[in-house]
């Protein structure tokens, strides 16, 4: 069928575009100083004079913090709202462009090389209450 060669043909791409190496091993102890959170996006505006920033308001059910985003060439401010996203809520404030963003939105790219979120409602599926604001990612 079409959409099954489609597949097929997208798997082979993916098998052939080359994977970025590994970075250096790490000690449990470090992985567990991160403290991801699932958060949903509920405003998303485009930083003036910036091509790829988006200024993002993010619940992470801990607070409602701003996130500065290099997403903009990928996605549309007004489409990712109401987005179910992964945090990393503990990583230091940085200002870019004069704007304090206060964590991470986790992304990844796919086997076209489109950037995608790293998805928490995937696992939401499995449950009818789905994934709450705030559920630690470990």
């Amino acid at each position: 069928s079409k959409k099954m060669n489609a597949s097929i043909n997208s798997a082979q791409a993916a098998a052939n575009k080359k994977v970025t190496p590994q970075k250096e091993t790490i000690q449990y102890d470090d992985f567990a100083k991160l403290d991801m959170r699932v958060g949903t996006i509920i405003e998303a505006e485009k930083m003036p004079k910036a091509d790829k920033l988006l200024v993002l308001k993010v619940d992470t059910g801990i607070d409602v913090r701003t996130i500065v985003s290099g997403i903009a060439e990928s996605f549309k401010a007004e489409e990712i709202i109401g987005k179910k996203v992964t945090v990393l809520v503990n990583l230091a404030p940085r200002a870019l462009r004069g704007v304090e963003s206060q964590g991470m939105i986790l992304m990844t790219e796919n086997a076209e090389g489109k950037l995608v979120f790293v998805n928490p409602d995937t696992s939401a599926m499995l449950s009818a209450s789905g994934v709450a604001n705030g559920a630690m990612i470990n």
